[in-house]
């Protein structure tokens, strides 16, 4: 028995009309070959705008068809392959070339893949070269010091090249202290970041130093996760000072799951809030209406939750389509 894909369908298209970018989501299925076959159609017709196959099963050549689909579409916003979807290095190659070929991605969600430092160098240039690319999840990938510079390139300074506006790296236990550090180094000077998940990796207090002073230094960064990085009350005093004394774009910072007392982040959440109605947007940043199809989705690594729903980074060009309404769209 197959079964069936829902299809998020704006109202336009439930009569006859030009076909509006709608969202793919089918999540944990095994996804048949004639299911793959109209997924790579509606992409190839440009009438996707987000397409999430999280923990989907598929045999390699139909993944290697929806990559090719996706080179194609110049409607996809945001593709979610999280949860292993991405299993292989010949998986990885194969999203590499859409990458290559893509002009239209925004969002890309790698969350809980196996790629390793080899599969971030197969992705790096794709990655790093996309025009349009300004959202990246990389949790739980298993990454390492050799990964994590190639991501910092994604981070460039000012004056460079546009860079990523949310990056998520959490879980990933084999970046040593140095890498962390010199991510801290690229947080300090990146000309777009806004979003940093950096949750369940073992930081502890001196890595969440040098975080506090890139944090003081950046002219955008919005969101800082740390929740269960091995955190202290040195810490937590050390971001108090920094939100108390100095000024910062940092409205959310994440403490939970650390050694911290509920009163120093009752007192850090008291001064970002008190602050943030004051505070001036900062330079370059796109205030698009969220779209409730492309707002940001993560697979958190302990537990897996959402504890916050980031703005969604949207160029006025492409924002999305109207309310979307579900249907049911049955394979032939």
């Amino acid at each position: 028995m197959q079964v069936p894909l829902v299809l998020l369908v704006p109202p336009a298209l439930l009569v006859p009309s030009r076909m509006l970018p709608a969202s793919i989501q089918i999540t944990g299925e095994q996804l048949s070959a004639a299911e793959v076959q109209d997924i790579c159609e509606s992409l190839k017709e440009d009438s996707v705008r987000l397409l999430s196959i999280r923990g989907c099963q598929l045999s390699d050549r139909d993944f290697g068809r929806i990559c090719r689909s996706v080179a194609e579409s110049r409607s996809l916003a945001q593709l979610n392959l999280n949860l292993g979807v991405v299993s292989s290095t010949s998986r990885t190659r194969h999203l590499a070339d859409a990458m290559s070929t893509n002009r239209s991605l925004q969002t890309l969600f790698l969350h809980g893949s196996p790629l390793l430092d080899a599969g971030l160098v197969t992705l790096n240039l794709a990655l790093s070269t996309h025009p349009a690319l300004v959202c990246l999840d990389l949790g739980d990938c298993m990454l390492g010091d050799e990964a994590l510079g190639l991501i910092c390139g994604m981070l460039p300074p000012d004056g460079a090249k546009s860079g990523l506006m949310e990056l998520t790296l959490s879980a990933n236990a084999g970046i040593s202290s140095k890498g962390w550090a010199r991510l801290s180094i690229a947080v300090a000077h990146s000309s777009q970041l806004r979003v940093l998940n950096l949750d369940y990796n073992l930081l502890g207090d001196q890595i969440a130093g040098m975080l506090a002073v890139a944090v003081a230094s950046s002219r955008t960064l919005e969101v800082l996760d740390l929740e269960g990085t091995g955190l202290t009350n040195q810490s937590a005093q050390v971001f108090l000072d920094m939100v108390e004394n100095y000024p910062t774009c940092l409205r959310v910072l994440v403490l939970a799951e650390n050694d911290i007392s509920a009163e120093l982040q009752q007192q850090i959440c008291d001064l970002l809030s008190e602050g943030e109605d004051d505070r001036e947007a900062p330079p370059l940043v796109i205030r698009a209406k969220p779209s409730s199809d492309l707002l940001s989705i993560r697979d958190k690594y302990q537990p897996i939750r959402d504890k916050y729903q980031p703005p969604a980074w949207l160029p006025q060009s492409i924002q999305g389509p109207p309310p979307l309404e579900s249907v049911k769209f049955e394979p032939q």
